[in-house]
């Protein structure tokens, strides 16, 4: 397989048409090739580069939580600015956007709707309509794969963790993203996608991820393609009193909390959902954050597991799991206080756990005690099944 960025350092006309522009590159840490080197580096050797921008977590990948913010610096090596798109602003300003004339876009998602990287794609997209910058998508993979799940954000919900109406789960790449983001926002912009090839979403064992390549972490709390798979459900945790691992070694793939019976939780989701259940290893364990949501207290919860040879890539569902335990645990505990009363991603008039869910939906089915699992079902195939149909156009790879 070859990323969108070995795609193009190795196509001497491509690299032509960049020659003599000014241009700028969105990139972090995962901004790498085979050998680990990065976009930013590769790139300088062959064209000049006039600025980068940093997503949320920053160009170094340093910042832990979300919130927490990035500043503008000169690359020490480069000698140019480096833009802070998670700082005092989330769209590049009027100034920033006088540096380049055509922006590079590199950054490794997660596939999840959540994952603020694609609403910063979205953001760098309509600044740069504008202006009539030109955007290229240096395409990477999904390593959630092609499945869909979850509601789709209803209208109004828009917010940094939510760019447009798809699923938590979206199945689609970076590139194929910008497509669907360019139609549905009606962009008039010069939009171009630097396709990889080899790419192959629907082979085991990576479903899309090359198992050769390294891993690197798109942020800090990313850190395994175990992770990026179980994310499109752990995520949910966040808008929650209960811990979702941040502050151990397994964040977002381990979830859990000081003062519940997760052998109980376990033991009830099997019977009152084992459909769900199939293709996966939920692995009962105890963990001890060293900060975040219940620091220094031995929690009980447990681990999703994608990587054994038991695991079904099709018939996983985070989404549907997560939601069943937080289910579970309010039949177990009617009064307990799942719901995390916060300012998430800079909204402070709505509910967080609302806002991940782009809408009520979720939080209404946890709440009703004559909700069912087939419920859920029903309401969420609706919309996994329209975004199906409507996201076929934007398909690059097959």
């Amino acid at each position: 397989m070859k990323l969108g960025i070995e795609v193009l350092l190795s196509d001497a006309k491509m690299l032509k048409s960049l020659k003599g522009k000014r241009v700028g590159l969105v990139c972090h840490p995962a901004s790498v090739n085979e050998n680990l080197e990065h976009s930013l580096d590769l790139l300088a050797k062959k064209i000049k580069l006039s600025c980068a921008f940093g997503p949320q977590h920053g160009v170094r990948g340093d910042k832990q939580d979300n919130m927490i913010e990035s500043p503008d610096f000169i690359d020490p090596v480069h000698k140019i600015p480096i833009f802070s798109l998670y700082g005092e602003v989330r769209r590049p300003t009027a100034e920033m956007m006088k540096h380049f004339d055509v922006l590079l876009f590199d950054l490794q998602d997660l596939g999840c709707r959540i994952y603020t990287f694609i609403t910063t794609l979205l953001y760098v997209m309509e600044e740069c309509a504008k202006l009539d910058k030109t955007v290229i998508i240096l395409d990477r993979p999904n390593p959630a794969g092609r499945p869909v799940e979850g509601f789709r954000m209803l209208p109004g919900w828009e917010s940094f963790v939510g760019a447009a109406p798809i699923p938590m789960r979206h199945g689609l790449t970076v590139g194929e993203l910008a497509l669907y983001f360019a139609e549905y926002y009606e962009m008039d912009l010069e939009l171009q996608v630097v396709k990889m090839k080899g790419y192959a979403p629907n082979k085991a064992p990576g479903f899309g991820w090359d198992m050769k390549r390294a891993w690197v972490n798109p942020s800090p709390n990313a850190a395994s393609l175990n992770m990026a798979r179980a994310y499109p459900g752990t995520v949910l945790i966040e808008g929650t009193t209960l811990s979702e691992g941040r502050g151990t070694t397994r964040a977002l793939e381990v979830i859990g909390a000081s003062d519940i019976d997760f052998s109980e939780v376990l033991t009830r989701m099997k019977k009152k959902a084992p459909q769900w259940h199939k293709g996966i290893n939920l692995r009962e364990c105890y963990f001890e954050p060293t900060f975040h949501k219940h620091v220094g207290k031995l929690c009980h919860g447990f681990q999703f597991h994608t990587d054994t040879t038991t695991y079904k890539h099709e018939a996983f569902k985070p989404f549907r799991l997560t939601a069943l335990m937080l289910k579970i645990i309010r039949e177990m505990h009617p009064n307990y206080p799942i719901y995390r009363d916060f300012a998430y991603e800079y909204v402070k008039d709505r509910l967080a756990f609302d806002v991940i869910n782009g809408g009520p939906a979720l939080k209404n089915w946890i709440e009703d005690k004559k909700s069912t699992p087939q419920d859920l079902d029903k309401a969420m195939s609706k919309d996994e099944k329209s975004w199906e149909k409507e996201r076929k156009k934007y398909l690059l790879y097959k």
